[in-house]
């Protein structure tokens, strides 16, 4: 089975594509899976622009939704997890979104971190967004440095202010990467673990112990000009983790306690083993929850404002701070299906109209500091051009 990875695509699904069928013709090969491990961007139509944490200049069509639609098919199966650039509202069908849950809402939550800490059997392959703390400490680092520009500005800042430090103190004080992660690096050990978010390609290779078991780390680049850049079903054992702390599934921005949840997972397993083999493990067929964009065509919604009535295109985007007014999002039929399956209730709709505003969440020790890579990389594409039309 010949499995292509992605980083940020960012809804360059067509690019994407087309590399795909370019390696295969040249290679004589046949990709049967697409992994993308975040900024997938998912925007349907206009309206989802609102809901993706991305600063008003920068929000772009590009072409998910002509598969959403269906005049597109896409050439390969394609499995993604979120990032902090996703179109929020149909990711999780909560609208509306504020300033602060836009982001809150692509957070690592210690409930999801909970449940992945109790996966027993071995991972072939582990997709995160965000790259694991100190993962640099087990690949080349000054090359990373070298590399991307971002790291280059922290360098010269940090040199020039306490030209006593070394070069690399900045990842001396262990900030880059998610704690998280690494936290489920140590425990679950798999073979594989794919990462994007810094737009730029970096391998390690982690040792868990003397002669023990290895994981292959691998950062991508996002889908530029000139980058480095079958039947899927339902697992069971992470299907009876999902049933046992449903029950403790937080519905609020208060910390919850579900390291306290007991598991004896021996009856929860055997009951999801009877489910598949009544019901079977392939997932719900995709269907659309929204109308998808359609070029050249004004898509107009409303925008309420003190009692005003102001008609909005989506061809032309505002940066408001104010409270759109969305409609109600349907259910999303796959969500329905899978809950059916696990005989689970459907508790997001409670949860989207009893949310409190959250205060904008504090910095913690292990969180790093880096400026918007989308921002860097949209110059440096700016540069190239101006190069390009000078020669």
């Amino acid at each position: 089975m010949k499995i292509a990875v992605e980083g940020c695509m960012h809804g360059d699904l067509d690019k994407v594509y087309d590399t795909i069928k370019y390696i295969e013709n040249t290679r004589n090969i046949k990709i049967d899976l697409l992994l993308c491990y975040g900024d997938f961007q998912a925007v349907r139509n206009g309206k989802d622009m609102y809901s993706l944490n991305v600063a008003p200049k920068y929000r772009e069509m590009k072409s998910f939704w002509k598969y959403c639609s269906g005049q597109e098919v896409a050439p390969v199966p394609t499995i993604f997890i979120g990032g902090n650039n996703e179109a929020s509202n149909y990711l999780w069908e909560l609208p509306p979104y504020n300033d602060n849950t836009i982001r809150s809402v692509y957070h690592v939550r210690e409930y999801d971190v909970h449940k992945l800490m109790h996966l027993e059997k071995l991972i072939d392959i582990f997709l995160s967004h965000d790259w694991p703390l100190s993962i640099t400490d087990y690949g080349n680092w000054q090359q990373l440095v070298c590399c991307k520009k971002t790291f280059q500005r922290m360098k010269m800042f940090i040199s020039s202010v306490f030209s006593f430090l070394v070069d690399h103190s900045w990842l001396l004080q262990g900030t880059l990467g998610s704690k998280p992660a690494a936290q489920l690096l140590k425990k679950l050990r798999p073979s594989y673990w794919f990462s994007a978010y810094l737009h730029c390609k970096f391998t390690a290779l982690v040792e868990h112990e003397e002669g023990g078991r290895v994981t292959k780390f691998l950062a991508l680049d996002k889908c530029l000009p000139g980058r480095k850049t079958y039947e899927v079903q339902y697992d069971e054992e992470w299907l009876a983790i999902t049933r046992k702390l449903n029950c403790v599934f937080p519905l609020t921005f208060r910390r919850g306690d579900v390291g306290r949840t007991k598991l004896d997972m021996q009856d929860c397993r055997q009951w999801v083993k009877s489910r598949m083999e009544d019901r079977g493990a392939k997932p719900c067929e995709f269907s659309q929850t929204a109308p998808p964009h359609k070029p050249f065509d004004s898509y107009f919604f409303c925008i309420s404002i003190n009692a005003q009535l102001i008609v909005v295109s989506e061809c032309v985007l505002f940066y408001l701070d104010l409270q759109l007014e969305y409609s109600c999002s349907p259910r999303n039929p796959q969500i329905v299906s899978f809950l059916e399956l696990l005989d689970l209730p459907y508790v997001l709709d409670n949860a989207s109209g009893s949310r409190d505003t959250p205060s904008l969440p504090q910095k913690d020790d292990y969180s790093e500091d880096i400026p918007n890579e989308d921002e860097d990389d949209l110059e440096d594409d700016a540069e190239r051009n101006n190069e390009n039309r000078s020669s």
